[in-house]
């Protein structure tokens, strides 16, 4: 099947971080295959900047861009894509509560098909109990979700675990899709 065919399931929703979002959405148009953006509306979404700022002890958050939602996660069929990416920001805060969210990623596990997360985006795959006794990595600040989950943190920029590729925030985007496509490519 031509790449162009084949769909990668971006998921994010309001305050979603708008340069892991517009930047998965550039990267795999530019690829050949079709981003499509998935949140709990088809909608407008308010996207978040999220930077690092040495006078502050967190990150800062600023308002980001609108991006439009191109389909609700009620209405994904897993089967129509090739692998899903979970973006960070705050939104995977109230993500990982969404029911339908839940068994997609389910779903993509059982079915050994790529799942790709970033930053905040493992408070989802700890929700989802993917990654119990898998080596992963996030946004430092989060990893007792990922280590209360039972996965090992590993403080790299981006690690490939079997169907899971995670990474550290958006600083990471250079390792996190040089193992992305090196895993879609393979």
């Amino acid at each position: 099947m031509p790449k162009a065919k084949q769909k990668i399931l971006i998921v994010t929703d309001d305050s979603g971080e708008s340069f892991e979002i517009l930047h998965a959405q550039a990267r795999f148009a530019e690829a050949g295959y079709q981003p499509v953006i998935a949140a709990s509306k088809k909608k407008a979404l308010h996207g978040v900047v999220h930077d690092f700022d040495p006078d502050w002890n967190t990150y800062v958050e600023k308002p980001g861009y609108r991006i439009e939602a191109d389909i609700s996660l009620s209405r994904v069929k897993g089967d129509d894509y090739l692998a899903m990416v979970l973006i960070g920001g705050r939104a995977p805060e109230f993500l990982r509560y969404n029911n339908a969210l839940i068994r997609l990623v389910r779903d993509f596990n059982k079915k050994n098909k790529w799942i790709f997360s970033v930053c905040h985006g493992i408070q989802i795959l700890a929700e989802a109990g993917v990654i119990d006794g898998r080596e992963v990595t996030c946004y430092e600040n989060c990893r007792s979700d990922a280590t209360g989950a039972g996965a090992k943190w590993i403080n790299r920029q981006s690690v490939t675990d079997g169907n899971l590729v995670t990474a550290q925030t958006w600083e990471s985007h250079a390792d996190f899709y040089r193992d992305i496509f090196k895993c879609l490519n393979d």
